[in-house]
């Protein structure tokens, strides 16, 4: 199989976004805020907005199954307050709930948290359990700026988010290391504030000893790593400095990285310099890059055409396509052993 860790619901009903435009008036002026009950998508708009989008690519690409989550940038937990952001994660997570019952065999879903700037993490806690415990969720997704780009929160490191971290050991889950929407002017959302975040958070675990707290805890940080792959020796060469074990002892067994890198010499560097058993098949389509590359004619975000040219061995393939997701993602190995595959 060639599972895709990562995949966004980028191209849900605009209805979605005509109620969360209310819900955003509603601030303001609370007699404008809307029910999650006036939210009213049918089964034939769910089908089509997958079927016309994602199926579509997936099929077209040789792409089996997406572990299916919210629009990352429409989380936007600096917008208003937990209960904004509770009411605006659980529709989000029901509609990709909705999505994994219509399509059972192309799509699983991973949660988004209704976190908040300032709010301890374990308001988070009831969502977390009925995704897992009601819809089948594998994964969740956890942005370690709430604040929108701002940087407001304690590392990841930090103990305020151990109760999250307890949650997802009890239901032996991963997160994605995924911040949304930035709303600072120096960082722009896709191009910068993403891959910053992915590397900070990779540097947040380095300093800390938050896997011996939490042996079992694992992330997986999106796009590639951020800068890690690149400065590899940059990582090593500080964690030296700070007395820290071997990368591969003090981080490897916990931190995973996805291939949602857009050209061949960033998937080349990747294979090469971190160890396949860490590397996880992911395209993040449709997503930040959309259009096609000019110098080869194919999409950017088509990333099994570079996994398929990299010079690594077949098995080493199957495992960045399937076999590191069954082991990462156990709840999706169970899945997938219920339906035979």
């Amino acid at each position: 199989m060639i599972i895709d860790i990562h995949g966004h619901y980028t191209t849900a009903p605009k209805a979605l976004e005509a109620w969360r435009n209310r819900q955003i008036a509603g601030i303001k002026n609370p007699s404008e805020m809307p029910k999650a009950s006036e939210l009213h998508i049918s089964d034939d708009e769910l089908r089509e907005s997958i079927e016309t989008n994602q199926l579509r690519l997936m099929r077209e690409r040789g792409l089996d199954l997406t572990v299916f989550s919210p629009r990352a940038s429409f989380m936007a937990h600096h917008i208003g307050n937990f209960d904004v952001s509770s009411t605006w994660a659980a529709i989000c997570n029901e509609l990709c709930h909705r999505v994994s019952q219509l399509f059972p065999e192309h799509f699983v879903p991973a949660a988004m948290l209704p976190q908040s700037p300032g709010v301890d993490i374990a308001t988070c806690i009831p969502e977390l359990v009925k995704c897992v415990e009601q819809y089948g969720n594998v994964a969740i997704n956890l942005n370690p700026d709430p604040s929108g780009g701002h940087w407001t929160s304690p590392p990841l490191s930090d103990r305020s988010w151990y109760p999250i971290y307890e949650k997802m050991v009890e239901y032996d889950i991963p997160a994605m290391i995924h911040v949304s929407t930035s709303c600072n002017a120096c960082f722009h959302t896709t191009g910068a504030h993403y891959l910053n975040a992915d590397t900070t958070a990779f540097m947040q675990c380095l300093t800390s000893d938050l896997f011996r707290d939490f042996p079992t805890l694992r992330f997986v940080i999106p796009h590639g790593g951020g800068a890690v792959p690149y400065h590899w020796g940059r990582f090593r060469g500080l964690a030296q400095e700070l007395k820290r074990p071997l990368l591969e002892e003090h981080l490897l067994k916990n931190i995973f990285f996805d291939t949602c890198v857009y050209h061949q010499p960033g998937i080349d560097l990747l294979t090469r310099v971190i160890p396949l058993d860490n590397i996880l098949f992911a395209s993040e389509m449709i997503g930040a890059v959309r259009g096609i590359d000019p110098q080869t004619g194919h999409y950017f975000d088509d990333t099994k055409r570079y996994v398929e040219a990299a010079q690594i061995e077949p098995e080493a393939r199957y495992r960045i396509y399937e076999g590191n997701a069954r082991r990462v993602y156990p709840r999706l190995d169970a899945a997938l052993q219920a339906q035979g595959r």
